[in-house]
């Protein structure tokens, strides 16, 4: 176990992904000492296969678990919650469905190193192959409100493959709960001074025919919208007015 560090946890949300949760897993504690899975609402063999997973490494796998499906969004602030728990100041998500490699994680740990307090985007090549269409627009439309709701640019708004720090993090209490929440802990952690840096990471997307997905275009691109709509108001009563104040102090400072 000398390679694996104790850096950070991983995280790993997961619904109806029975086919490859166990070996994401199994995959991931090559590198990192605890993984915490967070089973939102599985209906299939999930819950059985993270079972698994916990009793072949009961010390290095935790697995929340609950009966009604929630959206990735709870599941993220679950796993933040246990983390915290753990003692934790830094935990990385990643996706249940293997378009991660947990080799990345490397990465990660040479960036938060050179990048302390920092969120660490994993920004995926969205020319990869069987990227899907709609993944790419998805994400340009997404950078799009991001930028205008905090100023900043980033290269992949969408990604799941994230470090987050936990505690600089505080207790947000998200207004999303699905999909939509990763793109509201990003604005809200610009709002608050978190500095983000975004690295490239490796993606896999499976052929059309063995992709798993629970995304539903026409009621989640609504929830996005209305999600950006009201991201935009509060950027201009609060996230706005927060940042100018900031880099004010900061020039007062100097």
């Amino acid at each position: 176990m000398e390679n694996i560090t104790e850096t950070f946890c991983v995280i790993i949300p997961v619904f109806n992904n029975q086919r490859s949760i166990g070996s994401v897993i199994e995959q991931v504690l090559a590198y990192v000492k605890d993984v915490i899975v967070v089973n939102d609402g599985s209906t299939d063999a999930t819950g059985s296969v993270t079972e698994t997973a916990h009793l072949s490494h009961p010390k290095r796998v935790t697995v929340v678990s609950y009966g009604k499906n929630r959206g990735k969004g709870h599941a993220i602030t679950q796993g933040f919650r246990a983390a915290l728990q753990k003692g934790y100041r830094y935990a990385v998500t990643l996706d249940a469905d293997g378009q991660h490699y947990a080799h990345n994680l490397t990465f990660f740990e040479q960036s938060i190193r050179q990048n302390p307090g920092a969120l660490i985007i994993g920004s995926r090549n969205l020319n990869a192959l069987n990227m899907p269409q709609k993944n790419t627009f998805a994400n340009r439309f997404s950078n799009f409100w991001f930028a205008v709701q905090t100023l900043k640019h980033l290269p992949d708004t969408q990604t799941g493959y994230r470090l987050y720090p936990l505690e600089r993090l505080g207790r947000i209490h998200l207004v999303s709960s699905r999909y939509e929440a990763e793109l509201e802990l990003l604005v809200r952690s610009a709002w608050r001074g978190i500095r983000l840096v975004p690295i490239s990471i490796d993606v896999y997307y499976p052929a059309p025919d063995q992709r798993v997905t629970h995304f539903r275009p026409t009621i989640d691109f609504i929830r996005i919208s209305i999600l950006n709509t009201i991201l935009c108001i509060f950027a201009v009563i609060y996230g706005y007015p927060r940042m100018l104040l900031r880099r004010l102090f900061r020039k007062d400072v100097n």
